[in-house]
């Protein structure tokens, strides 16, 4: 597997000094049901959310969404020539490509191409990540829990 990110933790020594608790290169790669590669980064369960130690959230099993108050970083990689996996959740998610290129879809056969440096806040809708380039594209994103769309054709 070919994803390879550095994850950096700070957090606080017994006397309240600011510390680096964390930093290696995550070794949480997985194959999503897209055939994408991801690796979880952290995980919250509620918002505000706790910042004091604690076990690695990043070592969880999880799906797609977060926990329902809380909030999820992951990197994901969408391998080249990989159709777009369709869904939706109920999050709000902020995106942010790293590098290569992809396409997301919408709905009626809309979609937007974005490229390193491009940014999208989505807000519950259905979509899915294409790539159709011969090159990896690496994506960071941050869903967290929201309230379902009032309206939405797609479960």
């Amino acid at each position: 597997m070919t994803l390879e990110i550095r994850r950096i933790v700070t957090g606080h020594d017994a006397d309240g000094k600011a510390v680096i608790d964390d930093d290696a290169v995550m070794t949480n790669v997985h194959q999503l049901r897209s055939g994408n590669l991801q690796t979880l980064i952290w995980v919250t369960d509620d918002t505000p959310a706790e910042v004091d130690g604690g076990d690695d959230p990043a070592e969880r099993t999880l799906d797609i969404e977060p926990p329902a108050t809380g909030s999820v970083f992951r990197i994901l990689e969408l391998r080249p020539g990989k159709d777009a996996y369709m869904h939706r959740t109920d999050t709000i998610d902020y995106a942010i490509v790293m590098s290569g290129e992809c396409d997301m879809l919408l709905d009626d056969d809309k979609e937007v191409h974005m490229k390193a440096g491009d940014v999208m806040v989505q807000r519950g809708t259905w979509h899915g990540w294409a790539n159709r380039t011969s090159e990896p594209c690496q994506i960071a994103f941050i869903l967290i829990g929201a309230n379902p769309p009032a309206k939405h054709l797609h479960p």
